[in-house]
């Protein structure tokens, strides 16, 4: 059975969600790798919307079991937030979601300091960045510690809080409420391999946020690429059999940082607004703007990718005149592969007709208009990966399968 790593090509918000629910259905075990409270998936399933923000879409597949890896940063409140908000809905988790002792804790203090950033970066305000921070400077508490004597200490060593003791003792009452979900997730990740089991790894964000392959430094904290599905799980990278990429039919950015190809008129609005472009963690409104694929190409490219699934395709049904980003201009300069830096990067356009006609909840390519087929071969062409699923509405059922 195939182990598949599903990543974000564009700065997240691609539709990962409902493509991570299109094939659960076919996996043993979803696994969530990386990233925190700040993702944002959405998947309507019998016109019912569901957003997760720590815990693997698949978790609506009742027989699948939902990993949340090592490589992830987690805020006890919210997950048990989440936990209970799909309890009350008749979704099960007790018995198939497990948390990594080894992924590390979002704490409060981390939320007020990330405040700090926000203006320069963007940032969701969930205590991402400081939380991995302290990680990577090896004073990050682990959901672990808190079964472990010396909790309080390691607390005292990351944080300037006034009542370690009560914090301390609130994360232990959080614990206490998590304990049935703890599993060290690394043996039954790879004793599931050696058994034949199929695997799905879910990325959070997309590539161009990864804090070394994105637009840096407007960036998250971790590593959306599929190389960290390996990082953040403890799966060996021999074990991946193939790593499907998500990008929309045109392009989003919530938060600050270059956008060559945004649309600040009313082209943008009608995107924005027929896309229903706000973000499902903030609620922010998403900026938005033609596809780039320099960008697409640079992406599929860092992350080995395979096949490619495009969603809200029905969202350009009412565009007339659709362009491409197929270059940038720097300088006066034509570039033809992804910079460092976007900044002054203006792009070069390649126009294609629309279609004009309503393509929404579309399921079989051949009654796709032509000019809509025409646009994704443009794409396959210019990126070299093959398109194998056009997502035309909300709903599980509305996708085109192309092999």
């Amino acid at each position: 059975m195939p182990s598949r790593v599903v990543v974000g090509l564009q700065w997240g918000d691609e539709g990962k969600g409902r493509v991570i629910d299109s094939l659960a259905g076919e996996a043993d075990i979803v696994v969530r790798y990386q990233g925190g409270a700040n993702a944002g998936h959405t998947v309507w399933v019998d016109s019912k919307r569901y957003v997760f923000h720590l815990i693997p879409s698949g978790i609506l597949h009742p027989e699948t079991t939902c990993i949340m890896g090592g490589g992830m940063v987690v805020d006890l409140q919210a997950l048990l937030d989440e936990i209970d908000g799909l309890n009350d809905r008749g979704i099960n988790t007790q018995g198939h979601l497990f948390l990594s002792p080894r992924a590390h804790l979002v704490l409060p203090q981390h939320k007020g300091s990330e405040g700090l950033w926000e203006k320069r970066i963007g940032t969701t305000l969930k205590g991402i960045g400081p939380a991995y921070a302290q990680k990577y400077a090896r004073l990050g508490v682990r959901v672990g510690d808190l079964y472990q004597e010396g909790l309080e200490e390691k607390l005292r060593l990351s944080l300037a809080e006034e009542d370690i003791q009560g914090l301390a003792q609130r994360l232990q009452e959080q614990g206490e409420r998590i304990r049935p979900y703890i599993r060290d997730v690394e043996p039954l990740l790879n004793r599931a391999l050696q058994e034949g089991k199929s695997l799905l790894f879910e990325g959070a964000q997309g590539t161009l946020l990864d804090i070394d392959q994105g637009t840096y430094p407007f960036v998250t904290s971790s590593h959306t690429t599929a190389g960290g599905a390996c990082v953040g799980t403890g799966v060996g990278p021999t074990k991946i059999d193939e790593v499907i990429g998500v990008t929309k039919s045109y392009a989003t950015r919530v938060g600050n940082g270059p956008f060559p190809t945004e649309l600040g008129d009313e082209l943008g609005e009608l995107l924005q607004r027929d896309g229903e472009e706000y973000g499902a963690t903030t609620g922010r409104p998403r900026r938005c703007g033609w596809l780039d694929l320099v960008a697409l190409r640079y992406a599929c490219q860092v992350n080995g990718v395979q096949r490619v699934a495009l969603t809200k395709l029905d969202v350009l049904d009412r565009v007339p005149r659709i362009k491409l980003c197929v270059a940038y201009l720097y300088k006066g300069e034509r570039i033809e592969e992804f910079p460092l830096s976007l900044d002054h990067c203006e792009p070069v356009y390649e126009e294609l007709p629309g279609w004009e006609n309503p393509t929404k909840g579309t399921r079989d390519f051949g009654k796709l208009p032509q000019k809509a087929r025409d646009y994704i071969k443009r794409i396959v062409d210019y990126i070299g990966v093959k398109i194998c699923w056009a997502f035309t509405g909300p709903r599980r059922e509305d996708v085109v399968e192309m092999g």
